[in-house]
């Protein structure tokens, strides 16, 4: 940002001066005066008449919000700990992301993802994280702000309780690239161990599977890790054995079958594949473009 539009940032949030009001008969007395248009501080949520006593504290800190990007009512509803939260407070926070290489610009979508993160202790909250992305992932300080980027709940997830446990589990799986679990797949650090990895693991090996072809399919395709039992792996598993009669070592071998979208590019293109009686590998019906996909029909697969 800046330097000029990045004092214009820190004036708005940080300033107690009152803006100066021009004077009363400003306005020609034959001129009908007209409702002057909201602020953004009167259309929020929590500007209506019945609060008519908020603090100017409060209205900055509900500008400052504004101003960085971040939907205020949103953020003070899911982190009511923001109401007592001082100007300070937020600006150490700030100035500790940036001082970590987070820019101007990230701030809005970090803390408007992770309200949270606006009322953590940089010392006991923060600094752990900073610590286990350098020693645990061996993220180098210049990367800090790409790996914040991609997942911001990194920040609000204890080290001890989540972090560690669940690189100590990705790992015994077989998870060995810590590059891409920093940068590529860093959600499934911040996922529960008990509750979302290994009931995921264990669909999975309901399904027919055995445990090591389950860990295989995850390790080439970490994904699967992230999709919901019910709405994901259900409905497609269902139409691939049902519609599709398909076999597990075709999902043995391509599990990136469940990242595909089922109403829009399964059951269509396997739709149109039945229809024209062509045969075509379940890798190359799903990965291939329109085009492409358009192709093979025209020629009978391939």
């Amino acid at each position: 940002m800046p330097a000029a539009a990045t004092a214009f940032h820190s004036s708005l949030c940080f300033s107690s001066q009152k803006p100066s009001i021009p004077p009363s008969n400003s306005h020609p007395t034959n001129t009908p005066l007209t409702p002057k248009p909201k602020t953004l501080l009167q259309k929020h949520l929590l500007c209506t008449p019945t609060h008519t006593n908020l603090s100017l504290q409060f209205k900055e800190k509900i500008l400052c919000l504004e101003v960085m990007g971040v939907d205020s009512g949103k953020a003070l509803s899911q982190n009511p700990s923001l109401h007592a939260a001082t100007l300070h407070s937020i600006h150490s926070i700030i100035s500790f992301l940036q001082s970590k290489g987070v820019h101007q610009k990230d701030l809005g979508r970090i803390f408007g993802m992770c309200p949270k993160i606006l009322t953590s202790n940089i010392k006991t909250d923060l600094n752990p994280v900073f610590n286990f992305l350098s020693q645990d992932l061996q993220v180098p300080d210049h990367s800090y702000r790409r790996v914040i980027n991609k997942c911001p709940r990194l920040l609000v997830s204890s080290v001890r309780d989540q972090l560690k446990p669940a690189l100590f589990y990705l790992q015994r799986l077989g998870f060995r690239d810590l590059e891409a679990l920093a940068y590529q797949d860093s959600v499934l650090l911040v996922s529960n161990v008990e509750n979302t990895l290994i009931p995921k693991l264990e669909y999975l090996v309901s399904l027919g599977f055995s445990r090591g072809d389950v860990v295989g399919m995850v390790l080439r395709c970490p994904g699967l890790f992230t999709f919901s039992v019910e709405n994901n792996f259900k409905p497609k598993f269902e139409y691939f054995a049902g519609e599709m009669e398909g076999k597990l070592e075709e999902l043995k071998e391509f599990p990136q079958y469940f990242a595909f979208s089922l109403e829009k590019r399964i059951k269509p293109r396997h739709m149109e594949v039945v229809q024209t009686g062509v045969k075509v590998p379940l890798p190359v019906m799903l990965k291939s473009t329109d085009e492409e996909f358009r192709e093979l029909i025209r020629q009978g697969g391939g």
